[in-house]
């Protein structure tokens, strides 16, 4: 039997850290930390993303004890205004009030109905089956017919509650009101992001799409750049796939892909002027690119370019104007199922099952941005059906075209796990860092 090949630490392409080094203006801090994810797990059972018990398992002793973005804070402006966040088969809803943004489990307290079928605002939540009704904090407003209720105690018919808190602009909730707070479970991930201010950014598209996948499979194709040289081979010439960096902290991970540098993968030189066109996926047959000046690479000239367009909105002083900080991809997840992007990359990622099912879930793409004055109002969801192609969203720009490209893929990687004669799916020791830690967390929830 042969020996296995030592495994190297990383491609032999150049460190993103190397990389750093030569841009002309030089990063904040938070990039050049490093914190590789020691982790012995290297595959994980294939029903994990096809089986229905396992999705129940999830609807046990996952969804109802984790810490989940529930929606923004610019959302829900006024009091009285609230939004509705589901998770399988749980409904519910946020609401803010006099005293601050509370959470309340989406379901009348006499016979079950849900009080609410769509975002809005109330005075009060009122009951559209028999009119029972509720403050908009959860106190008890009114019992229809209340001399037929002598066994309702009205001190204590509360909307069953949760936890609630924010960050950085987002609203989060936790199902378990025994849980540790907020603070606790991102960890070091708020000092992460506190050059970048999300809190100072608006919603300027919030596309949704229901995909015919596994929830976790779905958010596993965002987590790597690993699929790129296949799935997304017109990048090639100027994102450094290979060259990605990942880390793991915590309850989070981190992975970094440059853009501007061409990726190992390529077996030729491309020009500064072709890498400059790459990333902006130049249509053949749409106006020329401005030339890259003689001695200018391509990395630079998008990071002057992206600069001096966000100077105009965050100010000339902005701490992280930065080469890295407009332009690559620097793709955060927190477990289990949010991915804010850092710098100034406005996407942000939210995954979960698709109402109770396990075969299929709803992928969400924001463009969270930052905006000068006033802030601008937030777009509502578009929702696409699993039929309906990203590129019905228009307001997504370019990226609905790479986003056809996964979708492409997804579906059928769903039905091949299904159809599968193995029993375990493998992961990459380093370029699916994030995989794995996100499976490492899991295996945990779902045994405690």
């Amino acid at each position: 039997m042969s020996t296995p090949a030592k495994a190297r630490d990383r491609s032999a392409g150049i460190s993103y850290q190397e990389l750093l080094d030569s841009d002309l203006v030089p990063p904040s801090d938070v990039l050049r930390l490093e914190n590789p994810y020691q982790s012995t797990l290297t595959s994980v059972s294939v029903e994990r993303y096809r089986s229905r018990a396992f999705h129940e398992l999830e609807m046990q002793r996952l969804w109802p004890r984790v810490w989940q973005m529930a929606c923004r804070e610019e959302e829900i402006p006024e009091v009285g205004d609230y939004a509705l966040y589901e998770i399988g088969r749980f409904s519910i809803i946020v609401v803010r009030t006099r005293d601050g943004i509370r959470a309340h489990h989406n379901v009348c307290r006499h016979r079950g109905r849900r009080l609410c079928d769509f975002d809005g605002h109330a005075a009060s939540f009122i009951c559209p089956f028999h009119g029972f009704s509720w403050h908009i904090d959860g106190s008890l407003r009114s019992v229809t017919s209340e001399w037929d209720f002598p066994q309702i105690d009205k001190n204590d018919f509360d909307l069953t509650p949760l936890l609630c808190d924010t960050w950085g602009g987002w609203v989060f909730v936790n199902m378990d009101v025994n849980a540790k707070p907020l603070a606790d479970f991102l960890g070091d991930l708020p000092a992460h992001f506190s050059v970048w201010e999300p809190e100072k950014r608006y919603i300027e598209a919030h596309v949704g799409k229901v995909m015919k996948c596994n929830w976790k499979l779905c958010q596993e194709a965002f987590m790597e750049a690993f699929h790129v040289i296949n799935t997304h081979p017109q990048l090639l010439a100027a994102i450094g796939d290979e060259n990605s960096q990942y880390d793991a902290w915590g309850n989070f991970s981190r992975a970094i892909t440059p853009n501007g540098t061409p990726s190992p993968h390529i077996r030729w030189n491309p020009s500064e002027q072709e890498m400059f066109e790459s990333v902006t996926m130049r249509p053949l047959d749409g106006p020329p690119s401005p030339e890259v000046p003689q001695g200018m690479s391509a990395r630079a000239l998008l990071g002057a370019g992206a600069r001096e367009n966000l100077k105009k909105i965050v100010g000339e002083d902005h701490p992280a104007l930065s080469d890295a900080e407009v332009q690559d991809s620097i793709y955060y997840t927190l477990f289990p199922n949010f991915h804010p992007w850092g710098g100034f990359n406005r996407i942000v990622y939210r995954f979960r099952p698709w109402q109770d099912r396990h075969d299929r879930s709803l992928m969400e793409c924001y463009y969270l941005s930052p905006y000068a004055g006033e802030r601008p109002p937030p777009a509502k969801l578009h929702l696409l059906g699993e039929d309906e192609p990203w590129t019905d969203a228009p307001e997504l720009g370019l990226l609905a075209k790479v986003f056809t490209q996964d979708t492409f893929n997804l579906p059928n990687v769903q039905l091949g796990l299904e159809a599968a004669q193995f029993d375990e799916v493998v992961f990459a020791r380093y370029q699916e860092t994030k995989l794995r830690h996100f499976h490492d967390l899991l295996s945990q929830w779902v045994a405690e």
